[in-house]
């Protein structure tokens, strides 16, 4: 029976996954898994039967990542399933800030007396433009990145890609009449709209810039609904101050931008939606089954993406090895089964940076508590059996 544990509220769509191998728990240090959506986790303890946090969302910098790796638990998270609603929201931003429709509404607001004389004489101060054959650029063509990109070529806009690590899966799902350039000083000149969706890291980490910025075209319309550490909010409120900057868009009002003139604000509406709550919940709730129940890995930020399926109905049982990126440890890890008179039925060994993980299906018998003594080794974070 595995214990699961929740923070935050978690949509019933995704906690109905569960089978009865599941119980819930109410403390999070009696779980082998946890599912959370916004809850801080930098401060938790975790317990020492916690294998897997699963992220009902895509963004992780809530979670102690590199406190996980160390301790050997997998975070996962639920790439695309909340890609249509950000998606939409993206497109609602585009029209509200070709179409001036925040100023417009706020306008129609202050009217109380002969209104429909005062629209005719009023409307043309919020004239906007179309969105049909103006250029769009679109930094990151991931799950919500290509999404917007077919959308908006749908509208009829001149889209281009960037993204200098797209995978096979996005370049497959991309239009293939919407051009993918690797030098992104290149493409925005020639945008007059800029949407960003790129995850946060150390090399993306304000990589919206007065450099960045100063390459845009006069005028132009930036667009953030991906993370607020994507952009420098002094180089943007320069931009916008001196007119280059035509418009800002974001889902994440900061202190310096909330009230600024030419930002347009939301709450950090992009997956808030009933469907994409309940895709993220069902999402995460699978991704945690697989790897508690067979030790599969997908999804995962900070260990290598690692599957065979469900257990070989012959063999006798799965070790999963999880340890540090190091020569020699696969040899050490098959020398000890080997010592145990364990036979390898099958084995897979993926690594991503300074992690490796194995899965390994054998012909033999052993327990937990002879894994932990064997395995027992420099370099090798957690072992555990599924039988």
């Amino acid at each position: 029976m595995y214990k699961i544990a929740t923070l935050n509220k978690i949509s019933p769509v995704g906690l109905n996954k569960l089978t009865d191998d599941y119980t819930m728990v109410d403390d999070p240090l009696e779980a082998n898994g946890i599912i959370v959506r916004s809850q801080n986790m930098h401060d938790m303890e975790f317990g020492k039967d916690l294998l897997a946090i699963a992220r009902a969302g895509a963004g992780v910098n809530n979670i102690p990542l590199s406190e996980c790796s160390e301790q050997g638990i997998v975070v996962f998270n639920s790439p695309g399933a909340n890609a249509n609603a950000v998606k939409e929201l993206v497109l609602s931003g585009l029209l509200m800030a070709a179409r001036n429709i925040p100023e417009a509404i706020d306008w129609s607001k202050t009217l109380s007396t002969d209104v429909l004389a005062t629209v005719e004489k009023g409307k043309k101060q919020f004239a906007g433009s179309e969105l049909r054959g103006k250029v769009l650029g679109v930094i990151g063509l991931g799950a919500i990145g290509v999404l917007v990109a077919n959308a908006c070529k749908d509208l009829g806009m001149k889209v281009i890609g960037y993204d200098p690590y797209i995978n096979v899966k996005s370049a497959h799902a991309l239009k293939q009449s919407i051009p993918v350039m690797n030098d992104l000083a290149a493409m925005l000149p020639r945008c007059d709209y800029i949407t960003i969706h790129v995850p946060v890291m150390d090399e993306t980490r304000g990589m919206i810039d007065s450099r960045r910025l100063g390459q845009m075209k006069q005028g132009a319309v930036f667009l953030n609904f991906a993370r607020d550490g994507l952009v420098n909010d002094k180089a943007l409120i320069e931009a916008l101050d001196e007119g280059h900057l035509g418009r800002y868009v974001t889902d994440f009002p900061t202190d310096a931008i909330v009230n600024h003139k030419g930002v347009i604000n939301m709450p950090h509406l992009g997956a808030s939606t009933k469907e994409a709550e309940d895709n993220c919940a069902a999402m995460a709730a699978e991704e945690l089954m697989d790897y508690l129940e067979n030790g599969n890995i997908e999804n995962s930020v900070n260990m290598p993406a690692c599957t065979m399926g469900p257990l070989n109905p012959k063999a006798e049982a799965r070790i999963c090895i999880m340890n540090k990126n190091i020569p020699t440890m696969l040899g050490k890890i098959t020398s000890v089964l080997s010592d145990l008179n364990i036979n390898i039925r099958d084995l897979t060994n993926k690594s991503k940076n300074d992690y490796a993980y194995n899965l390994i299906d054998i012909d033999g018998t052993t327990d937990s508590e002879t894994l932990s003594q064997v395995f027992n080794i420099e370099g090798i974070i957690r072992a555990r059996i599924i039988k």
